[in-house]
């Protein structure tokens, strides 16, 4: 068993990561819980109802076979931090990350510092993270209008593997949420909770 997916045989959560520089990495605190939620309702997974929250410089960190990083803004990496993710990603974990409009600079140039040697790659449609456990044939959805342009989703491989997802231009997470928080219409949050659910599978598969 590879080292970052040593979690016991409890229930499973998704641990989301504190990063330091002034982001805001607790943004949307309900967005975990309420996709645990519907994985609960929609798939056979044993399931937490609530998330964890973990430093990279954590030793749990590596409890944890999917970590999460969100944001508006500014995040920065410590070589320790680059060191200890590079470890995890390398190790068997995965991150998904979710751009909240305003993280995209950073969050690139933090993860050049953990992989100086990759570069993003943007996922066809036919990829399977599409296709685990619902069908999005047109890849990523939509989730918030704040740019124009179509949404486009990122991968970072290891030894064939994918290690890292990153949305950008759509921010899935906010659909995730409390209703009440952001006002999406019924069907824009089920398409993001579906989506979400499709990465934790495929993760999980993977």
């Amino acid at each position: 068993m590879v080292e970052a997916q040593t979690q016991p045989q409890s229930a499973f959560t998704i641990a989301r990561v504190k990063y330091r520089g002034g982001g805001d990495w607790y943004n949307d605190p309900s967005c975990i819980p309420n996709l645990l939620k519907f994985m609960r309702q929609n798939t056979t997974m044993h399931l937490d109802q609530d998330e964890r929250q973990v430093a990279l410089t954590d030793h749990e960190l590596f409890a944890y076979p999917i970590i999460f990083m969100t944001g508006h803004g500014r995040m920065q990496f410590s070589p320790e931090e680059a060191q200890q993710l590079r470890r995890y990603l390398s190790g068997g974990g995965f991150l998904y990350a979710d751009d909240d409009y305003g993280m995209d600079k950073f969050f690139r140039e933090e993860m050049a510092k953990v992989f100086p040697d990759k570069k993003w790659v943007e996922l066809p449609f036919s990829h399977p993270i599409y296709h685990s456990h619902f069908e999005f044939t047109g890849g990523v959805p939509k989730t918030h209008e704040h740019d124009g342009g179509p949404p486009k989703a990122f991968g970072l491989f290891h030894e064939g593997r994918l290690i890292a997802y990153y949305t950008w231009n759509t921010n899935i997470s906010d659909g995730w949420a409390d209703p009440e928080v952001h006002g999406d219409p019924p069907e824009v949050r089920e398409q993001a909770l579906r989506m979400g659910t499709n990465i934790v599978v495929y993760a999980l598969m993977n």
